[in-house]
């Protein structure tokens, strides 16, 4: 990178400039020296600059008297009056304001010689006296027109003055700019910030709150509470009241099992049921449905819940994510695995009499198409996967080994509602591992009609699929 250097030609001198001087004459001498001429030309040549404009101040002031005065004798040029009167009254007409007769004054170290500066109207005057007194000398036939052309004269003289002081002021202050000095040296932007203390904020007073004995008593009856008050009341940590199903997470819960090209679809349209707050909406419907004894319902909604749940831990992407690695012919793992039923806690007020239940982890096809195969691999199989499926099987207790030979569904569910939820989870889990559970598909009779209403939307809907993964593309 090359350096330039140029900006420092503008210093005159330095301490460690490199001079040559007579071997005779100090170098440190010679540059103090040096140093005080430069000082000195410096303050000559500011005291010069600061003298040309005021002296141009002085001069615009009086050129404007001397238009004024031209003015006024050019109205008097058809008068048949003596022409020294006619100027005497034509200087009274043109003195203008007294306060603004006197100029400014002048800057510190300017016309030093002179004790006080003259007004405008003695500069006035002694400009009529100048112009009469060449009038006496030259006596014109015409001493009106005569008087009028001196003062012309004398204006077109302090033009003059005028524009010969601005070359030389233009001068001064370019030979001024160019040289570096303390003076040019200034700040180009200050800033500060204080900050301030924090206002400490109140610490809440907490009201008391009259309990009543008699729960349903009116509090208006008592008096006790106030509307106002019952408006100020912070729910609960436990209070589930906050919670709506909004009529978006009720369409999306009704959507058809398996269609997950409708689904994908919805999603699309409706980002806005991806967030969390959704899931929670339809877990509140499924205990709702549940509630109201509509259990196929219920499972509807949590299927759709956990589907979104499974969207967003896949990230951003999670949704194209998902129904790209989601074939149609699997349903979801968790609708296999862990989907805890609290019929107990759901149950009518007139059925809670009964002892209440415990949360349960059941097996149920969200497909109705759909069907969950258990199948035990052999004893004596050489296969590597069999055998350890086998080691499997065989490390669960009795009775989930006998509800599994009877390849019965209900009888698993039986022993899974024995066990705890975080053990029945545990024997889900290594049971969709080691491939003893499995789905399978149910096989369609084309020459029925039903059958073939199901392939015609069996097609359909792979077409779909196939336009969407095109639309949302391979996120990887």
């Amino acid at each position: 990178m090359v350096l330039d250097y140029s900006k420092w030609d503008a210093l005159e001198l330095s301490d460690d400039s490199d001079i040559e001087v007579h071997p005779n004459v100090d170098k440190r001498s010679f540059i103090r020296a040096k140093q005080h001429q430069i000082h000195q030309q410096r303050l000559q040549r500011r005291n010069e600059i600061a003298t040309l404009k005021y002296e141009r101040i002085i001069n615009d002031g009086l050129l404007q008297r001397i238009d004024s005065l031209l003015s006024a004798l050019r109205k008097h040029e058809d008068s048949s009056r003596h022409p020294d009167e006619l100027v005497f009254q034509a200087l009274i007409e043109s003195a203008g304001d007294p306060e603004k007769d006197q100029p400014p004054a002048p800057p510190e170290g300017v016309h030093t010689q002179e004790k006080e500066t003259p007004k405008y109207s003695q500069m006035m005057g002694s400009l009529v006296d100048q112009v009469k007194n060449e009038l006496d000398q030259a006596k014109p036939e015409n001493r009106f027109q005569a008087f009028i052309a001196g003062v012309e004269g004398h204006r077109a003289k302090v033009l003059n003055l005028q524009q010969e002081l601005l070359v030389k002021l233009a001068q001064l202050e370019k030979e001024e700019s160019s040289k570096i000095t303390s003076d040019s040296i200034h700040t180009g932007f200050d800033s500060s910030y204080i900050s301030k203390p924090r206002a400490e904020s109140k610490p809440k007073k907490t009201e008391p709150q009259v309990e009543l004995l008699n729960s349903g008593l009116n509090k208006n009856e008592v008096g006790a509470v106030s509307s106002g008050a019952e408006a100020d009341e912070e729910p609960e940590p436990g209070d589930e009241g906050d919670t709506s199903v909004s009529p978006l997470a009720k369409k999306f819960a009704r959507l058809k099992y398996g269609d997950y090209t409708g689904t994908l679809q919805f999603i699309t349209e409706h980002p806005d049921i991806v967030a969390e707050r959704k899931t929670d909406e339809l877990l509140m419907e499924a205990f709702n449905a549940q509630i109201a004894g509509d259990e196929d319902y219920a499972r509807q909604c949590v299927h759709q819940g956990l589907l979104l749940q499974y969207c967003r831990s896949l990230g951003p992407d999670g949704v194209s994510l998902f129904f790209k690695r989601s074939p149609r012919k699997r349903s979801l793992p968790a609708t296999m695995s862990t989907t805890p039923t609290t019929r107990s806690k759901c149950a009518p007020p007139e059925l809670h009499k009964q002892p209440a239940g415990v949360e349960q982890i059941q097996l149920h096809a969200v497909d109705p198409s759909t069907k969950i195969n258990i199948s035990i691999p052999p004893a004596d199989s050489t296969d590597p996967q069999h055998i350890a499926a086998r080691e499997t099987f065989e490390r669960f207790p009795p009775g989930l080994q006998r509800a599994l030979q009877s390849e019965s569904l209900d009888e698993v569910n039986k022993v899974l509602g024995k066990m705890s939820v975080d053990e029945a989870e545990e024997v889900v889990e290594k049971l969709g591992e080691s491939g003893i559970l499995s789905l399978q598909e149910g096989i369609l009779d084309a020459t029925t009609e039903e059958g073939k209403k199901r392939l015609e939307e069996i097609e359909e809907e792979s077409k779909r699929e196939v336009e969407n993964q095109e639309v949302v593309g391979d996120p990887e």
